[in-house]
Parts: C-alpha cells; structure tokens; sequence
C-alpha cells in the first residue's frame, strides 16, 4: 500500500498551494518511503483562516462540553482500533523499535485521549463563588482560540495529543504543524478526525519545516502556541509570543539525572534505567542519561550498566526484538557521533560502545549505545542534550552531593531515585528541582501536570491543569452587591 499523499488537511482534504514536496526517508534503509506536500506560509495562511472561521463563526466553540466530549469520545474509539496501524507508521517514518511503538507511540496517546475525557466530564467550565464584595461570581473557563501545535519527530502523536485533544475539548480550534520528518502520522489522524465527527476547519494540518513554523507562530491570527522542542527554539517561540502578548505553552529539553543509592537493588535498578535512560533510542526528552553512582560503589554501577546496554539489541526497528533503533536522521546521527568524540576529547571513559557503526550494520544512522564512565558533571556531555544513546556515569559523595549534582543543570525535566527505602527516596524526589521524578520508576500519569524547571519549558501538560492552559478565565458579575 502506498504512503504517498497529494493532498493537505485544510478546512477538509485540499490541494496544496505549491509542488513542493516532502521525502520520507526510512533510517534503517535510507530509502524513500513516502511523499507528501510540504507545506508552504501561503497553506499556513490558509490553515490559520480556516482555523479563525471555524473558531469565530462555526460550531465547535459554541458546542457545550458534554457535545464536544461527545466527539472526542468517538475519535478514541476510532484511534483504539488503528493503535497498530499508527504504531507500525511511525516506526517506518522516524525508527522507533517497534517495541516502544506498541507501548507508547500508538497507545500512550490513545491513553490521553481517555484521560482527557474523564478530566472534562468534572472539570469546572462554569461555577458559582462568592464574592468578597457579597454578591456571587461566576467564573467561566472559556477557550482560548485559534491554537498552533507544533510536535517534535521523537514521538509526534504523543506530543499532538497532549495539545490537540485539551485544545478541542476547551472549543479551541487548531493548526497541526508536524516536523517534516514526520507527517504520515499525521494523516493518519487526519482522516480519525473527519471520521469521528470534528467538522472541517476544526482541525488543519500543514507538515512543513523551520521556516513555514516560525510564520505559523508568529501569524497574528494564531491565540496561542503550543510547542515541544529543544530549547533553543522555544527561546525564539517565547520571544517571538512574548512580543504579540501571545499565549504560549513550551515543553523544552532534558538532560535528567537517575540517582543510584548504595541500598538499591541493582540488578532491578539496572533494568528500570534501560527503560528511563535509553527509551526510544534515546530520542527522548526525559531520558535519564546522567547516572549518578555513590564513589564506593561506582564500579560495580559502571560494571552492571556496562554489561546490560553491552547485550541490547540493536538494529531494525520492525523487528521485535529490537531495543535500540537508528536515528532519525543523518543530522541527528552525526550530532550523536559528535558527543562520543567530544566525551573521550574530555577525557571520559568509553566502557561500552564509541564511534563507529554497530556490529552486524552497514547502513542506517546508527550509532553505538555507548556509556562513559569517570564523567565529571561539568563536562559537556554531562550538560548538553545529546539525543541519543549515550550514558555518563557520574560519581558522588553522599545523597547531598548526588542532590546537588542533580540539580547542577540549566534542565530540570525529569528524574528518578533509586534506593531500597521509598520513604528516603521521596525525600530526595522532595529535593530535586524537575517537573516529573520517580521513586525506583518513572512514567508518566495523564491525571498528573507534566512539565519542566527552568529551561525544560513554561507551563504544564496533563492533568487538570493542561486542560485549564487552552482556556481563558472570564469572571462574570451577576448582581450589585448589598448596600451597606
């Protein structure tokens, strides 16, 4: 069956204003697996018109909640009967093992969904308060308008969904800009939407790249910006939001800490940080890849982590076995590559993995997974987001100095602790300044806001809360109060 596309999603299936188009490369092959339109600022401001008419003038925003709970609900149960379609798109496009595809490409946003359903049946769209003057308040959360989403490659459902599904529920309108590397996706929702009900215009969705989304963001039609990306481009959104007084939500990088106590279980231990430090390849912005090793037990840490990542399979990301896939990307290859040059040039220590391609490998971007040991935290691949399979074991002295360590970031994304006593290990949680840490786990709960410390982004997804951020609050006078 054939990928490729001609069409964007704006106000329904329409041609795209040029001939340009995007290639959708495999990583594991390197081959052409589809092409679709790429999306250029004149779709941009077709989309964004679409968008600002079904907001300004068509039903969704005028729709009670329970009717656009109504639909939602019917997307859900379209996208649980496509989770192994979206799984199986999104390993083809961007290399994801289809392990982790099966477990949280296709079903965390699915996951989502339903979450987000339950949030809105209770959530307070509109309620009475008294007043401090003596006569009641009604406060409305009302929706915020016209919202661009713009997802990363990494896990571009996961990322839409935690925007386009709060956003639709609060009666906002939405732009989809997809990263170009990842549009099929895409599409795939595109036609779950046009099935489950949401009327034409609701939702549009341009792929397209930097450029043709830097119009988007700073489109003067657009309400809001909801983005997830690396830091440097959510500095350039914030600014560029800032100016208009634009609403803007921003869910940045990671360079996250797994703090390993003396009493923890290692072998427990070790298989929970496969998970939380090398999921998705590494592509991901939680990923713990900072591991910190009390001193008097470092070596038995660097051993036991070095001889588990040694015994990962790597290679293509359709076969089931497979735990570590390609990169993205050349770029993103390349980049890896860099920082395995650069740790050694620091003087780390290669334990498992280095330069050059896997074992048994002669084409896709892979890298090696690679864990350096005698890491000082001041060293760059102790400090930069590397995006890709490379570990840094980094020794402390005792819980307050693997706190401090922990912290000694300009990220503060996510985390976890490791130890044999829950009670001590939630005091360290209490200590470390990230939006989402685990006590001997980490995970994600959708009841809960997700989000980050300093520069791992402003605002919250999830939750109540991520909810509440494609709303605004309007209160509402209903009576003078007494005479006194």
């Amino acid at each position: 069956m054939s990928l490729d596309r001609d069409t964007l999603f704006i106000d329904g299936w329409t041609a795209p204003a040029s001939g340009d188009t995007l290639q959708v490369v495999s990583p594991h092959t390197e081959e052409v697996v589809a092409t679709v339109p790429e999306g250029t600022t004149a779709d941009v401001d077709r989309a964004v018109a679409a968008a600002r008419r079904a907001f300004d003038d068509g039903p969704w925003p005028r729709m009670s909640p329970s009717e656009r709970i109504d639909v939602i609900a019917n997307l859900s149960g379209l996208y649980a009967a496509r989770l192994g379609d979206m799984a199986e798109v999104i390993s083809l496009e961007m290399g994801s093992p289809t392990s982790f595809a099966n477990l949280a490409q296709s079903p965390a946003p699915w996951m989502q969904i339903e979450a987000f359903l339950a949030i809105a049946r209770e959530f307070p769209w509109e309620s009475e308060r008294p007043g401090a003057l003596g006569a009641p308040v009604v406060v409305r959360h009302e929706p915020v308008g016209v919202v661009a989403a713009i997802p990363p490659w990494n896990v571009p459902q996961f990322t839409i969904m935690s925007k386009l599904v709060p956003a639709l529920l609060a009666g906002c309108t939405v732009v989809v800009k997809p990263a170009p590397e990842t549009p099929l996706d895409a599409y795939l929702l595109a036609e779950l939407l046009q099935d489950a009900g949401v009327p034409d215009g609701v939702v549009n969705i341009v792929a397209a790249g930097r450029e043709v989304g830097e119009h988007l963001v700073a489109h003067p039609g657009v309400d809001k910006v909801a983005f997830t990306g690396s830091t440097a481009a959510g500095r350039r959104i914030a600014a560029v939001c800032g100016e208009q007084l634009k609403r803007v939500s921003l869910e940045l990088g990671g360079k996250s800490a797994a703090i390993v106590l003396d009493d923890a279980d290692l072998a427990a231990t070790v298989e929970g940080l496969k998970f939380t430090a090398l999921m998705n390849s590494g592509q991901a912005c939680v990923a713990q890849t900072r591991i910190l090793a009390s001193r008097a037990n470092y070596d038995t840490v660097v051993d036991a982590l070095a001889e588990a990542v040694a015994g990962m399979k790597v290679g293509d990301p359709m076969d089931p076995a497979t735990e570590i896939g390609p990169m993205v990307a050349q770029r993103q290859q390349e980049r890896v590559e860099k920082y395995i040059a650069l740790g050694q040039e620091e003087g780390a220590r290669v334990v498992v993995g280095g330069l050059g391609m896997p074992e048994g490998l002669d084409r896709g971007w892979y890298v090696r997974p690679t864990v350096f040991a005698d890491v000082d935290n001041r060293m760059r691949i102790a400090q930069e987001e590397i995006f890709g399979p490379v570990l840094s074991v980094i020794p402390f002295d005792d819980v307050d100095d693997a706190v401090r360590i922990a912290n000694d970031s300009e990220y503060g994304l996510a985390g976890t602790v490791w130890t044999g006593d829950p009670d001590a290990g939630l005091e360290v949680a209490r200590r470390v300044r990230a939006g989402t840490y685990g006590v001997n786990t980490y995970t994600m709960d959708f009841a809960a806001p997700f989000g980050g410390f300093k520069s791992s982004g402003i605002g919250r997804e999830f939750g109540p809360e991520g909810l509440a951020s494609f709303t605004e609050l309007k209160s509402i006078y209903t009576e003078a109060p007494a005479a006194g």
